[in-house]
């Protein structure tokens, strides 16, 4: 097994986050930026976006704006489990809110019209090769990761508090921090179900 296979194999969904991790919030930045940018996009044409929030800010995303978001829309009787997976969010280091930009989109479209039907696709791949790279980029400084997705719900909140700009599509949501608990076993559908190979 090669070395990208084997760190591959060690990103997983991390739910028991914490706050013990090495480096420092300048280092983390740099490592999420730079796995962003190196990760491929349809025409170069680099969609991506995120918002890197730690500390404070990372924790009231969880417990304030995806908080009160979700309160309106869950019973009263599930909503204790909702907290505790909110606080558990809040409980790591930092988040990676991840968007697309609409506006490239759009303009690729009209300037390139026999793709256009793509774009929205290509885009939609741009962003999970984007944040696979980040979340690989973290699982090699054994920092754990999960990926949520709240949005649209919590959009309109964090597009005032950022003052972000229209065009940015919030995609998912990355909690991240030191592995306070490893996940559990991964399964595996059948190699038959999923691959078909000819050739010699």
């Amino acid at each position: 097994m090669s070395n990208f296979l084997d760190l591959q194999t060690q990103r997983r969904s991390i739910y028991a986050l914490g706050k013990n991790v090495s480096l420092s919030e300048a280092e983390l930045t740099d490592l999420i930026k730079n796995a962003i940018k190196q990760a491929p996009s349809a025409f170069n044409s680099q969609t991506s976006r995120a918002v890197i929030l730690f500390g404070e800010e990372s924790e009231n995303f969880w417990n304030k704006i995806a908080y009160s978001e979700l309160e309106k829309v869950t019973p009263a009787e599930a909503f204790e489990g909702t907290k505790a997976k909110l606080e558990s969010f809040a409980a790591g280091v930092g988040t990676i809110l991840f968007f697309e930009d609409q506006d490239i989109v759009k303009n690729l479209e009209e300037n390139f019209p026999l793709y256009a039907d793509n774009f929205k696709p290509w885009s939609e791949q741009a962003h999970g090769i984007a944040l696979y790279a980040a979340w690989l980029a973290l699982a090699e400084q054994n920092i754990g990761m999960s990926v949520q997705h709240y949005n649209p719900l919590v959009d309109a909140q964090v597009a005032e508090k950022y003052g972000l700009p229209a065009n940015w599509k919030l995609r998912a949501q990355a909690p991240f921090g030191s592995i306070e608990a490893p996940a559990g076993d991964k399964e595996f559908a059948a190699d038959e179900d999923r691959f078909k190979v000819f050739g010699a």
